[in-house]
């Protein structure tokens, strides 16, 4: 296990999902599956793709090969107070976690080894 790659995809902005999830499938293609640790963490505007239905698909693909997908639950909050759409956790699709500061899970991962992209 020493030798897996361990990333974390940093997305918050909304229009660079299809950019992070086409990396995300060229990283699993490359390496394989059992040899990388993938986290997702979606927070700002790139957490309103929870609700769309094609990219949730992609993501949960993605899922079923071992990337781990988090929303920020401060971004979820903030979007439901400023703008016309709100997704509530309860309404998350169940593979997607959520951490309570995006900021706080980037220092944490980075902190233990994390490769940090942004795409």
């Amino acid at each position: 296990m020493s030798n897996t790659l361990k990333v974390i995809f940093h997305v918050n902005e909304a229009e660079r999902w299809d950019i992070a999830l086409g990396n995300i499938t060229n990283l699993l293609k490359d390496v394989g599956e059992e040899n990388v640790d993938i986290r997702v963490l979606a927070n700002g505007q790139a957490v309103l793709a929870f609700s769309d239905e094609g990219r949730v698909q992609r993501m949960k693909e993605l899922s079923d090969r071992g990337v781990r997908f988090l929303a920020c639950r401060n971004s979820l909050r903030n979007l439901c107070s400023t703008s016309d759409v709100c997704i509530s956790e309860e309404h998350l699709p169940e593979f997607i976690g959520v951490v309570p500061a995006g900021i706080t899970e980037l220092i944490k991962r980075q902190s233990e080894g994390y490769a940090y992209i942004k795409p």
